[in-house]
C-alpha cells in the first residue's frame, strides 16, 4: 500500500482519539526571521509528544491473536508514553524498555499512562542498547514488538501530522522537524511530497546524534560510535532501514545543529511563549537561526514534537545555552600564594558587570602557586577579548578551557 493512502487511512483511525493539535503563529520568530513561521503543537497532545500517533495506528492494526502476548517496545521516553497509553486503553499488557538515562519524569509518565498494563525495564545506556535487549525480550515471549520508528503503520501514524498541517495551512513553503530513528519526518516528507513537490522538508538532528544525516552523507545506515544524550528523544545510534529509504527519497535537507542553540532556543520558547519543550523538541525552531536567509518571505512550519521536560534538566539546558552564546567560560588560572592575589584578580581582571561562578583551587600543596578551576559569566561576549588581555596585562598565567579538553564535558553536565 502506497505510504500516502497508509497516512490517509491512518488518519481516519486517529482523529477521534487524537487530539488534532494547533498550528500556532509565531509573531516574535516571523518578525526575527522576516517570514512566516508557525508551530505545529505536537506537545498540547495528551502525551505532550507525537509519538502517540505512531503508537497507537501500529497497536490498532494488530488482531486479537498477535496482541494475546502483550506488546513489547524501546523508547527514550515518548514512544513510551505512546504505548503505555495504548495498552491501558485497550487493556493490553505492554513491556517498555528505557535506557536508564531517561529523566525521571518520562519514566514516571510511562507508569502514570500505563497503570498496571505496563511493566517498566531500564536497560543499556542508551536506546540501541535497550532496542536490542527489549527484540530479544519480545521473540522469548512470542511477543509483537512495537519499533519506535522503523514501521510502516507507526511511519503512518506520524505522517498524520503531515496531514493536518495540510489541510489547514497547504500554501507552505519550509516544514521543518526534528529527527531521531527517522520517523517522524519520514511521514511528513512522504505526504507531503504526495501533495506538492515544491514543498521543502528538512529534518533536524543535533551535533551528538546525527545518525541520519551521516547515513545519507555516506549513502549507507551509519552506526554512530558515541551518542550526546542530552537530546534523549532522539539520541538514536542509527537509523532504520525503511527511514533511511525513505528519507532519500521524500527528504530535502538534514540541518545538524549545537546542543547549545536547542537549550538556548528551549529557553527563549519558556520566556516567550511559554512552551515548555524538551530537547528534542526544539530541535525544529532551533534551526532557523541556521536558514535565515533561505527562509525569507517563506511560509515556514516547525514541528514542536514533545514537551516531556525534566525540570532537574534545566541547569544543565541554562548551562549549554550560555556557554553557546559565548556569555560563560572556564579557566585554569594560577594564583601566586601570596595575600592580595585574589582582590588584584577581581579588581583589576573582571570587568564590572563580569561574574565569578566557579572558584576551586585544584592544587593546594604548592606554597609558591597554586592553579585554580574559574568559572566566568559575562554579561556580553564581546567582553572576552577585554579579559584575555587584562590577564596577560596584570601577569596571570591561566589556560582557558575548550570544548575538546576532558575536562570541559565535566563542567557542563
Amino acid at each position: 500500500m502506497h505510504l500516502e493512502k497508509r497516512i490517509n487511512l491512518a488518519y481516519e483511525k486517529l482523529k477521534n482519539i487524537i487530539l488534532e493539535t494547533p498550528l500556532e503563529f509565531s509573531q516574535r520568530l516571523s518578525r526575527k526571521y522576516k517570514a512566516k513561521i508557525y508551530f505545529k503543537r505536537e506537545d498540547l497532545n495528551e502525551t505532550r509528544s507525537f509519538k502517540i500517533r505512531g503508537a497507537f495506528n501500529k497497536i490498532f492494526s494488530l488482531n486479537k491473536d498477535q496482541l494475546k502476548n502483550g506488546v513489547v517496545t524501546a523508547s527514550a521516553g515518548n514512544h513510551a508514553q505512546g504505548v503505555a497509553l495504548a495498552c491501558f486503553k485497550l487493556k493490553i499488557k505492554g513491556v517498555i524498555f528505557m535506557p536508564y538515562v531517561t529523566p525521571l519524569q518520562k519514566i514516571q509518565r510511562v507508569k502514570y499512562f500505563g497503570d498496571d498494563f505496563v511493566e517498566c525495564k531500564l536497560i543499556g545506556s542508551n536506546f540501541d542498547e535497550s532496542q536490542k535487549q527489549a527484540q530479544k525480550f519480545a521473540e522469548e515471549k512470542n511477543a509483537v514488538y512495537i519499533n519506535p520508528f522503523d514501521d510502516l503503520d507507526v511511519i503512518a501514524g506520524q505522517g498524520t501530522i503531515a496531514f493536518e498541517i495540510y489541510k489547514n495551512l497547504p500554501n507552505i513553503d519550509y516544514v521543518l522537524a526534528g529527527v531521531g530513528g527517522g520517523g517522524l519526518i519520514s511521514g511528513i516528507g512522504a505526504y507531503l511530497k504526495s501533495k506538492d513537490k515544491k514543498i521543502k522538508v528538512f529534518g533536524v538532528e543535533s551535533v551528538g546524534a546525527s545518525a541520519m544525516h551521516q547515513s545519507l552523507k555516506a549513502n549507507k545506515i551509519v552506526e554512530l560510535k558515541n551518542v550526546d544524550t542530552f537530546v534523549d528523544g532522539a539520541a538514536v545510534r542509527k537509523p532504520g532501514k525503511i527511514t533511511f529509504n525513505l528519507c532519500k527519497k521524500y527528504v530535502d535537507k538534514i540541518l545538524v545543529i549545537p546542543e547549545g542553540a536547542i537549550a538556548q532556543t528551549m529557553i527563549e520558547l519558556y520566556q516567550n511563549e511559554g512552551i515548555i519543550t524538551e530537547p528534542a523538541g526544539a530541535l525544529a525552531p532551533a534551526a532557523l537561526d541556521f536558514i535565515k536567509n533561505e527562509i525569507k518571505n517563506k511560509t515556514v512550519v516547525c514541528v514542536i514534537s514533545g514537551g516531556n521536560n525534566d525540570i532537574l534538566r534545566y541547569p544543565e539546558i541554562l548551562e549549554r545555552s550560555l556557554v553557546y552564546q559565548g556569555k560563560k567560560h572556564y579557566f585554569l588560572i594560577e594564583f601566586a600564594q601570596k595575600p592580595g592575589q585574589l582582590k588584584n584578580f577581581v579588581n583589576k581582571v573582571l570587568g564590572p558587570q563580569d561574574d565569578i561562578v566557579l572558584f576551586e583551587y585544584i592544587k593546594k600543596n604548592n606554597k609558591e602557586k597554586g592553579p585554580a578551576l574559574v568559572g566566568i559569566e559575562l554579561q556580553n561576549p564581546k567582553d572576552l577579548k577585554p579579559l584575555l588581555e587584562k590577564l596577560k596585562k596584570f601577569g596571570f598565567t591561566y589556560k582557558k578551557i575548550s570544548a575538546d579538553d576532558p575536562l570541559y564535558s565535566y563542567l557542563i553536565k
